[in-house]
């Protein structure tokens, strides 16, 4: 009798629940949805993992690619002392430091940077906020050129902090990738013929990191304001996009004016995506970016993607391991050794290219106090100003670049090479061309770098500016 009572109880209560009752269904995330919290109802391990980039990163496991220790930020412009004096003349020139983790992208660019950063106006939340994409289209041109806090303060109150999350990459549905800045990488791929609506599932794994780890330029009008965003892959191809491409398309937008020199430069900013897929051994197998920054691992019976993406350096290597037979120390001294030639290149084109640098400033102070230089070679002068721009930008492309050239050895090193013989040739015309406007250039060409260093911001952070450099190639008399 009782067991009978029970089962008719049960039945009432069936009877009495609304029609959509029923079987537990699987939580649904809302169209448009941007809260990570939301997200994480129905991806909870993949958002713990997403979490935890906000965390310090393992200690002592990379090389060149320290990033936040939780102690330190570390700056690139003590360390690398000769992009002070390359980049002055606007934000990177002030500040440039090692990153924290994704989830810190929005809040350390409005809390943590010098406001020199900030200068080219609202087109700076591209990369930084899920909200880019709406912004852009509900602004248009006014997204790029009104300072930075106007457009900023459009964003919700709650996620005017938020940085890259879950809506970047992933549909609501079901999680399946996409990216969501059509107005910048469905523009850039559609202008190599490559359609953004055939992609290959492993395209777009590669390709939802390109949505911000790829170079840009930013369109200035008279009153220097932005007035657009695009990325210069104009006349390349998917998988052939070469420095070249990227130089030629960026130098038809100068965005600042380089401090020592006084010329108009164009820029080119980490250009990961660029420098990987350009007929890269791992590209060439067939590799995605998450292949190794965002490996399997095991969460109790479940395998999924680590969110806590990082440097396979700080996390054992363990995306390289299922394709390599090596161990993981000897995986790891491959890896040091392919980084320790790029930057030991990266310094001589550096100094090379700073000391181009000075002689085009020098001859330029000369002009000034003597009202002219009648002797100076004008075609000497325009071919020296071509090798050393062309020495900068490939410079900057490796420079910027945040791998240290392990993501494309081969080529980096020759992107660098060409560096040093342009830098070389840019010296040694304009020494001619001084020379037969009775211009007396110093054999050794002081660099002056702690100018640049000393006073270039209203924050100091990293390094013990008053330590010396050292400069290993002889390039400067005084520091």
């Amino acid at each position: 009798m009782r067991r009978l009572i029970l089962v008719l109880g049960a039945a009432a209560c069936w009877a009495c629940s609304p029609p959509e009752a029923g079987p537990v269904q699987a939580v649904k995330v809302a169209p448009g949805e941007i809260e990570p919290s939301e997200w994480a109802k129905a991806w909870p391990l993949h958002y713990l993992g997403w979490g935890m980039t906000r965390e310090p990163g393992p200690a002592g496991k990379s090389r060149y690619k320290r990033g936040w220790d939780g102690r330190k930020t570390f700056d690139r412009l003590s360390e690398y002392p000769y992009l002070a004096l390359l980049f002055n003349g606007w934000g990177l020139g002030v500040e440039y430091n090692e990153p924290r983790g994704h989830a810190w992208m929005l809040e350390e660019q409005v809390e943590h940077v010098d406001r020199s950063r900030l200068k080219a106006g609202g087109v700076c939340l591209s990369c930084k906020s899920p909200y880019a994409s709406r912004l852009a289209k509900e602004l248009g041109r006014d997204y790029y050129a009104r300072p930075f806090d106007e457009v900023r303060a459009r964003i919700p109150a709650k996620h005017r902090l938020l940085g890259v999350s879950c809506s970047d990459c992933h549909r609501e549905d079901d999680a399946s990738l996409r990216f969501d800045r059509d107005f910048t990488l469905g523009v850039a791929l559609r202008a190599i013929g490559k359609d953004p609506a055939k992609l290959h599932p492993q395209e777009m794994r590669s390709l939802v990191c390109a949505q911000c780890h790829a170079t840009f330029s930013i369109p200035k009008d008279k009153e220097k304001r932005s007035v657009g965003l695009f990325f210069p892959w104009q006349g390349g191809r998917w998988g052939r996009i070469p420095v070249e491409t990227v130089i030629a398309n960026a130098r038809r937008n100068p965005e600042w004016t380089q401090a020592v020199t006084g010329f108009p430069m164009g820029f080119i900013r980490h250009p990961e995506f660029e420098l990987f897929s350009y007929d890269s051994a791992h590209w060439n197998a067939g590799a995605a970016c998450p292949d190794c920054h965002m490996p399997y691992a095991k969460a109790g019976a479940r395998k999924i993607s680590d969110h806590r993406i990082m440097s396979p350096l700080k996390n054992g290597l363990r995306g390289c391991l299922p394709c390599h037979s090596q161990t993981a120390d000897e995986l790891r001294e491959r890896v040091f050794a392919a980084q320790d030639r790029t930057v030991s290149l990266l310094d001589r084109a550096g100094f090379a290219a700073a000391t181009a640098a000075k002689l085009f400033e020098l001859c330029h102070r000369e002009q000034a106090k003597r009202g002219g230089l009648p002797g100076l070679d004008a075609a000497l002068y325009a071919r020296a100003k071509e090798f050393y721009e062309q020495a900068f930008y490939r410079l900057a492309f490796i420079g910027t670049e945040n791998s240290a050239g392990f993501h494309n050895p081969a080529e980096a090193l020759r992107v660098l090479g060409d560096a040093v013989a342009f830098a070389g040739k840019a010296e040694a015309l304009l020494r001619q061309a001084l020379a037969g406007a009775g211009v007396k250039a110093p054999a050794k060409v002081d660099l002056e770098l702690s100018r640049c260093l000393d006073g270039r911001g209203e924050r100091k952070l990293g390094f013990d500016l008053s330590v010396e450099i050292k400069d290993p190639f002889g390039t400067q008399a005084n520091f």
